[in-house]
């Protein structure tokens, strides 16, 4: 695996930021080159990208929300925008996608891997304690 992308959906929630961090780091110690996705699923289908470095997330700790920025995205619901987010990671030569969010975002990020069988993580980053 040599890239990696990051995205946050939903609500934003404590922690979300400690985790793009965690995924940035991780990834760059092994050797992987990290991308965000900003916006959310909303930005995975426009393909909204940006390589981030263990610099881009220093200092990320205290601050609120998510600097990736989150939304919610109808267009992820269906199939067909499905398709056109992992049009998008093909095209940006993304090996595997980091998801953090709730019960919706890991709900649609399940659909969008038995959809497509792309390799997906998730991370809960919730306060509506909403994962089942």
């Amino acid at each position: 695996m040599k890239k990696i992308a990051v995205l946050t959906s939903g609500g934003d929630s404590p922690g979300m930021n400690a985790a793009i961090r965690a995924v940035v780091r991780t990834a760059v110690y092994h050797d992987c080159e990290a991308v965000g996705v900003f916006q959310g699923f909303q930005g995975l289908i426009a393909g909204d990208f940006k390589r981030l470095h263990v610099r881009s997330v220093a200092k990320i700790l205290g601050r609120g929300g998510t600097i990736l920025k989150s939304a919610r995205c109808d267009e992820f619901r269906e199939e067909q925008g499905r398709r056109k987010a992992h049009q998008q990671l093909v095209e940006q030569g993304v090996d595997a996608l980091v998801v953090i969010g709730g019960n919706g975002t890991f709900t649609g990020a399940m659909h969008f891997s038995k959809e497509t069988g792309f390799p997906v993580i998730g991370i809960p980053g919730t306060i509506d304690n909403d994962l089942s």
